[in-house]
């Protein structure tokens, strides 16, 4: 009686090679995902900025709150500090990744900039004479040019060191020796009781041409009558810039500090800036997508908060006095990497690992199912071999028991092709064979029952004995 053929098995190798495939695909993708959050996640930047309740605090906090607001990849974390020196030695000492510093200071050298915030202006000028004698004022001296300074007090508006350096930068260019000038320091909050009590002969003042502190004191220097103050023209604005690159020669135009015109004509000086730096060696992809940000947003700050207007781009020039870094650069240039611009590179060979991964798996696991593969070849063997037994059997005892060891290869043999021992081939071969032993059996059988019963028992006999 021959037996059924042999049914694949629910999972053929070519579902399983699409489930693989697709389970490799999935993985990469899953990978690509994986990659691309961590990349592109927020990055939070500590910046210093100081001192408290100035313009230069205002802005970062500004940008701090709209970048939040915007979900911007880069996020700001302000650490205020005493001003801009200070500033600097956070930064220089690694303890920021940003910081706002002046670009006539000694600028740190882990510092590169990323932007100009502001332009600052030198502005010189003397109060009328009063009437009478004042303090330390020579009686009835009226002080119009920078020369006429030596033995005046000069009021230096702001606490910080900085701008008396100015003062005395600007006397070293025209010969004056500062031990012959007394320099005195006004908080900003007191400047103007300061001109209206004549502490001074003249004052000096550093900051944007739109600052309120400046204005104030200038407006503070008038005298009843009409009497104007006087502005104290830098002739040797260039020399200066020359000499200290930090500086730029450059002019208060006429009227910016308010009706009546004050100035009533340009006056030249001398100006600095403002600049924000980053610490060397800070992510190019980082600051670029900061120095993006922060332009891209100065637009939406000019209607409220107009200080974002005075922002620019650094210096690219290799002489510049603060290098630039190398992400605000590549913005300024339109050089800017996407994400697949920066990984492709790893993305491709993440790709290739991938793949040889594959192989390297494929290979081993046929490796592992060497023996497997080996075995079930040697009972397909055994199988043929006794499709040849079964057509000498004698008893029919015996091809019972070479059915149920058949049936035990055949179990044998499908297990393998779950396992992806065997392919679908080799389980057609299989089949064949299994076929043609089952008519052996079966053809043998009817042989058996047609024989008279005493005569198989003796050729039973007789081959137990070895006689047939």
């Amino acid at each position: 009686m021959s037996g059924p053929p042999v049914s694949p098995a629910p999972r053929s190798a070519a579902r399983r090679a699409v489930l693989v495939t697709i389970a490799g695909a999935l993985a990469i993708v899953g990978a690509l995902a994986a990659g691309y959050y961590f990349a592109e996640r927020p990055v939070t930047l500590k910046i210093a900025v100081g001192p408290a309740g100035s313009d230069d605090l205002k802005v970062v906090q500004t940008l701090t709150q709209a970048f939040v607001q915007n979900r911007a990849y880069v996020r700001l974390k302000p650490v205020p500090t005493d001003g801009a020196v200070a500033s600097a030695d956070a930064l220089a000492q690694g303890k920021v990744d940003l910081a706002i510093i002046r670009g006539d200071l000694d600028v740190p050298k882990n510092a590169q900039a990323v932007a100009t915030l502001r332009k600052n202006f030198v502005v010189l000028w003397a109060p009328p004479p009063a009437k009478g004698s004042g303090r330390g004022r020579k009686s009835g001296a009226k002080i119009t040019k920078i020369s006429q300074l030596v033995g005046h007090r000069v009021g230096v508006v702001g606490k910080t060191q900085a701008n008396v350096n100015v003062l005395k930068v600007i006397l070293q260019q025209y010969g004056i020796d500062a031990s012959k000038v007394e320099i005195v320091q006004f908080p900003a909050t007191e400047v103007a009781e300061a001109i209206r009590s004549q502490k001074a002969d003249a004052y000096l003042a550093a900051g944007p041409l739109n600052s309120k502190i400046t204005a104030e004191a200038i407006a503070a220097s008038g005298r009843e009558g009409g009497s104007e103050p006087t502005f104290l023209a830098i002739d040797a604005a260039e020399a200066i810039a020359q000499n200290h690159p930090s500086y730029e020669a450059t002019e208060i135009p006429a009227g910016t500090f308010g009706s009546p015109e004050r100035p009533d004509d340009e006056v030249k000086t001398i100006g600095f800036s403002h600049h924000i730096v980053a610490r060397k060696g800070l992510s190019d992809v980082t600051v670029a997508a900061f120095t993006r940000q922060l332009f891209a947003i100065r637009q939406q700050l000019m209607t409220e908060f107009p200080l974002a207007a005075k922002i620019e781009t650094p210096d690219t020039d290799k002489d510049a006095v603060i290098p630039v870094h190398p992400g605000a650069a590549a913005f300024v240039d339109g050089e800017e990497k996407t994400f697949l611009d920066r990984y492709s590179d790893l993305i491709w060979w993440g790709l290739m690992a991938l793949s040889a991964t594959g192989s390297i798996g494929a290979w081993f696991a046929g490796y592992l199912k060497k023996d497997e593969r080996n075995n079930n070849s040697t009972l397909r063997e055994k199988l043929l071999d006794m499709i040849a037994v079964a057509r000498r059997s004698e008893t029919t005892e015996e091809l019972d028991r070479m059915q149920s060891e058949a049936d035990d290869i055949l179990r044998d043999t499908l297990r393998c092709f779950e396992h992806g021992t065997i392919e679908e081939g080799a389980l057609t071969a299989f089949n064949i064979a299994l076929e043609q032993f089952h008519n052996a059996v079966s053809d043998r059988k009817l042989l058996l029952l047609s024989l008279p019963q005493n005569l198989q028992r003796s050729g039973s006999q007789l081959r137990a004995t070895g006689t047939l």
